[in-house]
């Protein structure tokens, strides 16, 4: 009787989570996952709000109760918030890594003794999971959770929030398609991406572009022009081009929106009206850009993303249970694995040249402007 009254008093296992960087479909659905996951093996979990930034002075925490999850699965965004700037920023510049200061670890780390937590569950990308890998390097028990709507990180056949992010880019040439066709016009959309083209020709090559260019490939202007000039030999007066906004041209740089800051990423993104402006003088077509922006970060997850967030957030769940600290769990169809964080980050994931997806899109006499 005494040992079943000590076992009910006995505090019950506590684990946190954050999402950091930037959002996207489906974090809530992975939040969603660990809370229940945890639940049911009678751990509690701890949201830490605003990224790695709620675990300073005052340091922000919500209870998530896995009675109040539903809704969640469906829901866009982060209940939790995130932060990509501040003192946990890794990645500056143009992506150049940065150690985190060690009085910013040390404060995290006598934060995350404090709440009594037992490990932490890190969601994001290449930023976040850099900062999560300092963090265990100093003695914190972390799990990653892979999330970029960029899908440029290692060690994961894919990342949730992409398949999110190229349904909204192929909605939008979907749409894009009926209005050049009906004023004979180019029209380019600029898509997110940064310095990887996964989504440009996935949603490219499935939204039925003309023109797809993507940073793993430097176009030059005049491959574009002749094949809007090649169109309008074979009767049609329309094109669509599709440009990631990490896209240069052969020999040129990147276009940015702002100089280089100290504590966050250099925005890219300008390449749309660029391109779409060159075209019309060299063409003399009509030309007009729509740039995507967050709409591809906002909304709700897919089904593909929905399930992905579940088993990722389950397999996290997992992942502490068994000690596994310092790992990422990542897809390697038709499972969910774990593997080394540090063989996740650091290293950007690229579209091949030579592989299948830009052999499919020379196939269908797509251009890719080289």
């Amino acid at each position: 009787m005494r040992t079943e009254k000590a076992r009910m008093n006995a505090p019950r296992t506590r684990i946190g989570i954050l999402t950091g960087g930037g959002d996207c479909p489906g974090l809530n659905a992975v939040v969603r996952a660990v809370v229940k996951a945890a639940a049911k093996r009678g751990w509690e979990t701890l949201g830490i709000l605003g990224g790695f930034n709620g675990m300073l002075a005052p340091v922000r925490t919500m209870p998530l109760d896995y009675q109040k999850m539903d809704g969640l699965l469906t829901s866009g965004g982060t209940i939790l918030g995130t932060s990509n700037r501040g003192p946990f920023a890794a990645k500056t510049g143009l992506g150049n890594a940065h150690e985190i200061p060690a009085e910013v670890i040390a404060a995290a780390k006598a934060s995350f003794e404090a709440l009594g937590l037992k490990a932490l569950v890190v969601v994001g990308g290449d930023g976040t999971l850099s900062i999560a890998l300092q963090l265990f390097r100093h003695g914190m028990p972390v799990v990653g959770v892979p999330k970029t709507i960029d899908n440029d990180l290692e060690a994961t056949v894919i990342t949730f929030g992409f398949d999110s992010a190229v349904a909204c880019a192929t909605d939008a040439l979907d749409r894009l398609h009926t209005t050049a066709k009906s004023h004979d016009r180019v029209m380019v959309l600029e898509v997110m991406g940064r310095y990887a083209g996964w989504i440009a020709i996935s949603a490219g090559i499935a939204g039925g572009g003309d023109v797809i260019l993507i940073p793993e490939i430097p176009f030059r202007y005049d491959r574009i022009c002749a094949q809007v000039a090649s169109r309008e030999k074979s009767g049609k007066r329309f094109t669509l081009v599709v440009a990631a906004e990490g896209a240069r041209e052969a020999g040129g740089e990147f276009v940015t929106q702002d100089a280089p800051c100290g504590d966050r990423e250099t925005r890219l993104g300008g390449i749309g009206a660029v391109v779409a402006e060159e075209i019309a003088k060299r063409t003399g077509k009509e030309a007009r850009v729509c740039v995507l922006g967050h709409l591809q970060r906002g909304g709700g997850p897919t089904c593909f993303d929905r399930l992905l967030c579940t088993r990722f957030g389950a397999a996290a769940v997992r992942l502490i249970a068994e000690g596994g600290f310092g790992r990422m769990v990542a897809l390697k169809p038709p499972t969910t694995v774990s593997v080394p964080i540090e063989q996740a980050v650091g290293r950007l994931k690229t579209v091949p040249v030579d592989g299948d997806l830009v052999q499919t899109a020379r196939d269908l006499g797509i251009s890719l402007g080289d």
